[in-house]
């Protein structure tokens, strides 16, 4: 009897055992349970929560596609914060020309979640600030990065053509359609350059401590044509000349239509808001003038933008052989192509009242080195010669630039021994 009672409990024990370790999980099954969250969702116990970002600041990176109204309006913006930030804009146009990449930093009141600061990240070095100075109002500043600038010698023989060969010496698209910019009127690039032909330039590249910038600009160029050389020297008045002097280009016209018309607001990087009582820079001169209007390019060059902004109305950009650039702003009419070659009195437009104004009128910039400058006053090329009291700081110019070259043709000749080697110093 003692042995069956001896036996009972031993089984009742292990099925006691049995039981509580079936009801105790296991450590690694508690990673699995579902647990309760704050708003009440549920979420496995092992899943990241989502990032959180800061209540008074998001980053948005420019997509393919989008628009600044529908960031903002993605960003819960109202659409009067688009437009007063566009008002800020309107001297800059930089929000006008947004790329894939760039990115837009928001700066938020936590209290209300209005807009206090649009940061715009559209250059490297380069950040653009829309900053709200009242309830209606924004004003544009701008942060560039101190900088520096390397030069190098890029030079090589022609191989086919010379977009070809010049890409295989190192220079990017920009610098090629600037260097044949240069030339355009001494040299048709597409019959008169041969095998064996030479090209060679002095190219400066700014630099950020990121690294480049991707801004450069090209200090001297040669094209030796057979027993021809062909010679282009950049001045301190950002025009293109040959070693003599004379300009390769035709001068600038002064005035960007024919006839005098008066000047209704002038250039004034001072100015002070009637509103807001802040320096608000006016980047050009007004010339009020009747709508339809003929508006002519200044100088032989290049039109690099066109656009129609809510402010600045239809408008015009002009790039130009050297630093130089132009444009013109309220347009009713516009007859020019982006990328299009434009001619010195070429009509590019027709004076209008679109955008903000106050009638019609033509708002002229001028850029010298990506800065504006008064138009009327600047030291504009409108000679087809250096002048004589400035001759003798062009030959020094025009001296250290050819002993760079020399150099580098001597480096050249000493480790090749050949014309079928490409150089960069």
């Amino acid at each position: 009897r003692l042995h069956l009672f001896a036996v009972v409990f031993l089984v009742v024990c292990v099925i006691c055992g049995f039981l509580l370790l079936k009801t105790e999980p296991l450590p690694q099954q508690k990673q699995n349970t579902i647990s309760s969250v704050s708003d009440g969702s549920a979420k496995q116990a092992g899943e990241a929560a989502p990032a959180k970002q800061d209540d008074d600041q998001q980053r948005y990176q420019v997509k393919k596609g989008d628009t600044l109204s529908g960031i903002f309006s993605d960003q819960g913006f109202a659409a009067a914060t688009l437009r007063a930030v566009l008002a800020a804009d309107e001297g800059p146009l930089a929000l006008d020309v947004l790329r894939p990449g760039d990115v837009l930093r928001f700066e938020r009141d936590v209290a209300t979640g209005e807009l206090v600061t649009l940061s715009v990240s559209d250059l490297p070095g380069h950040t653009l600030f829309y900053r709200r100075v009242s309830a209606k109002h924004f004003e544009f500043d701008e942060q560039v990065a101190p900088s520096h600038w390397v030069t190098k010698v890029i030079s090589g023989p022609i191989r086919g053509n010379f977009y070809l060969s010049a890409r295989n010496a190192g220079m990017t698209d920009s610098d090629i359609s600037r260097f044949q910019h240069i030339f355009s009127e001494q040299i048709n690039f597409r019959r008169d350059l041969h095998a064996g032909d030479w090209f060679e330039l002095v190219l400066q590249r700014e630099l950020i401590e990121d690294g480049p910038t991707g801004r450069s600009r090209i200090e001297a160029a040669q094209m030796r044509l057979g027993d021809h050389t062909q010679s282009a020297f950049l001045f301190s008045d950002g025009r293109y000349y040959d070693e003599s002097g004379h300009g390769l280009g035709r001068a600038f016209l002064r005035y960007p239509m024919a006839g005098h018309y008066r000047v209704s607001s002038p250039f004034n990087l001072h100015r002070i808001h009637p509103v807001t009582g802040r320096v608000s820079p006016h980047y050009g001169v007004d010339f009020a003038m009747p709508s339809g209007t003929p508006i002519l390019s200044i100088g032989d060059g290049v039109v690099t933008r066109i656009g129609n902004h809510p402010y600045a109305g239809k408008y015009i950009e002009i790039t130009y052989p050297g630093e130089l650039s132009t444009r013109y702003l309220h347009l009713s009419h516009i007859d020019v192509r982006h990328g299009e070659k434009v001619q010195r009195g070429q009509r590019i437009a027709l004076s209008g009242n679109t955008g903000r104004t106050t009638g019609p009128h033509l708002h002229f910039e001028l850029h010298v080195n990506n800065h504006a400058v008064d138009p009327l006053k600047a030291d504009l090329p409108v000679a087809t010669q250096v002048p004589e009291k400035q001759m003798p700081l062009f030959k020094q110019t025009v001296s250290d630039l050819v002993a760079m070259m020399h150099k580098s043709d001597s480096s050249l000749t000493a480790q090749s021994g050949n014309q079928d080697a490409v150089k960069q110093i």
